[in-house]
C-alpha cells in the first residue's frame, strides 16, 4: 500500500518559524523634576498622571528587528510638573522564517508584550529614585493598540487622494 503523502514535502526542523529575544536596552531616558525639592515637601491633591505610549519597529537585516517603546509619563498637581519621563526601551529580536502575513503582528504586538514588564520597571524605578512613589503603568494591550491602527490605515486608503500606509504602523497613543 503506498503512502498518500509521499510526493508531499515533511516540514524541516530548521525550517519551523522562531522568535528570539536577542538583547534589550535603554536608548533614551530623561526624568525632569523642576521643582524639587519644594514639590516633594509641598502636601496637597493628588497629582494628576498622563502616561502615553507608541511601538517602534526598526528592520536591521533579514532576521534582525528592534522594536522600541517609547513611554511618556507627566504629573501635574494643580498647575505644576511635578516630574516628566521620556524612556525609549528597546528589544532586538531575530524572527526567522516567519511568514510575511504574521510579521506585522508579531513585531507589533508580541514583541511589544515581551519586553513592556522590563520599560515597566524602569519607569517605576527612575519615578521612585526621583522622589515620588513608583509610577506602575497598567498592562497594556497592544493587540487593541495594533487593530485600532489598521482601522485608522483602512480608513486612510478609502479616503480620496490617499496613498496607502505600511501595514506596520508606529503605535496608537493611549492617554
Amino acid at each position: 500500500m503506498a503512502d498518500e503523502n509521499q510526493g508531499a514535502a515533511a516540514p524541516q526542523p530548521g525550517n519551523a518559524p522562531s522568535m528570539n529575544l536577542v538583547g534589550q536596552y535603554i536608548r533614551d531616558l530623561s526624568f525632569e523634576n523642576p521643582g524639587a525639592p519644594a514639590t516633594l515637601l509641598a502636601g496637597g491633591a493628588n497629582p494628576a498622571f498622563n502616561v502615553s505610549i507608541s511601538v517602534g519597529v526598526k528592520k536591521q537585516n533579514d532576521e534582525i528587528y528592534a522594536v522600541e517603546l517609547t513611554l511618556l509619563a507627566k504629573a501635574n498637581r494643580d498647575e505644576t510638573v511635578l516630574f516628566n519621563v521620556e524612556l525609549v526601551y528597546g528589544g532586538i529580536f531575530r524572527l526567522k522564517n516567519v511568514p510575511e502575513a504574521q510579521m506585522s503582528p508579531l513585531l507589533m504586538v508580541e514583541c511589544p508584550r515581551l519586553i513592556f514588564p522590563f520599560a515597566r520597571q524602569v519607569l517605576a524605578s527612575v519615578t521612585q529614585q526621583g522622589g515620588f512613589p513608583p509610577l506602575m503603568m497598567e498592562p497594556v494591550d497592544f493587540s487593541a493598540i495594533y487593530r485600532q491602527n489598521l482601522a485608522k490605515l483602512a480608513a486612510q486608503a478609502g479616503a480620496p487622494g490617499t496613498a496607502a500606509a505600511p501595514v506596520a504602523p508606529e503605535g496608537e497613543k493611549l492617554n
